[in-house]
């Protein structure tokens, strides 16, 4: 049976992922107004910019909290989710190549070259740790609140078909979406609520308490964060909040948030609390008894 503790190989992922998604963040959020002279392709507004920044951002707490853990049943998740998220965002990016600064000259240039380098070589990186670390153990534990599992399947399953719709039929966005959107961009943002998606419906099936602690962080940041960037987009009147694409925009950040507190507020009291013998957590493989 497989060991719960990371590889070195998974460790190394992390914090190789970790690092990225810093510089991404760097990038796109506080270089939003600058992406045709520092990013790997132009993105306008730069409302798009400052959202996908803050995909990273809450990739960022997603992959550090992991690899704090050093329990592979608690990141085991994360990293599919993850690899999901790259090979949609490199698909994205082959079918929109013509869009990429590959011979813009400078920081540009160099920046679409590394894009196109990462995504490439994360997937495979991806695939091959999750063969190596094979399939956690993961026995029976604290099960969400009813509640909290409505929600997140019924938020998961939003993020998933604005997702679905957006990354299949970019031309459709203005519909959809509360601010212009490229059919590049379209995919890129599709890339992200298709993540988050899948989290949530791996997370609602696993029904483990224990495994939602770092994902429930993550969400919160996700939520809070793009309802930031979107009221500034509506302060700049780039972003339309009225209508119905903004108003759902804001219900769903705003259940986001909710839920994603409500569910780390839960999994730190069931962290504190007695835990009777039949509920307690057991994310290790159960060790062979030996006889005398």
């Amino acid at each position: 049976m497989a060991n719960d503790r990371l590889r070195p190989q998974t460790r190394a992922l992390l914090g190789a992922f970790t690092l990225l998604t810093l510089l991404a963040v760097v990038s796109l959020v506080g270089g939003a107004a600058q992406t045709d002279r520092t990013f790997a392709w132009t993105i306008q507004p730069p409302a798009t910019a400052a959202f996908l920044g803050v995909g990273y951002l809450s990739g960022t707490v997603l992959v550090v909290g992991s690899w704090r853990s050093r329990s592979w049943a608690r990141t085991r998740t994360p990293v599919l989710v993850i690899g999901v998220f790259t090979a949609l965002t490199l698909a994205a990016s082959i079918l929109h190549l013509d869009r990429f600064h590959l011979g813009a000259g400078g920081l540009a240039e160099g920046a679409a070259w590394a894009w196109l380098a990462v995504y490439v070589v994360v997937p495979v990186w991806i695939g091959v740790t999750l063969v190596r670390q094979g399939r956690p153990a993961v026995g029976r534990g604290r099960r969400l609140p009813s509640v909290l599992r409505v929600a997140l399947a019924a938020e998961g399953t939003v993020l998933a078909v604005v997702g679905a719709v957006l990354y299949l039929f970019p031309a459709a966005s203005g519909s959809w979406w509360p601010w212009a959107l490229t059919p590049l961009t379209a995919r890129a943002v599709a890339s992200w609520l298709l993540a988050y998606g899948l989290a949530a419906a791996l997370l609602v099936g696993a029904d483990h308490l224990d495994l939602l602690g770092v994902p429930a962080l993550a969400y919160t940041v996700l939520g809070a964060g793009e309802l930031a960037v979107a009221l500034a987009a509506a302060g700049a009147a780039t972003a339309d909040l009225g209508g119905p694409a903004g108003v759902g925009y804001l219900l769903v950040g705003g259940a986001v948030v909710l839920t994603g507190t409500a569910t780390a507020l839960s999994v730190r009291r069931a962290g504190t609390a007695p835990t009777p013998q039949s509920a307690r957590s057991t994310l290790t493989p159960r060790r062979a008894r030996t006889r005398p």
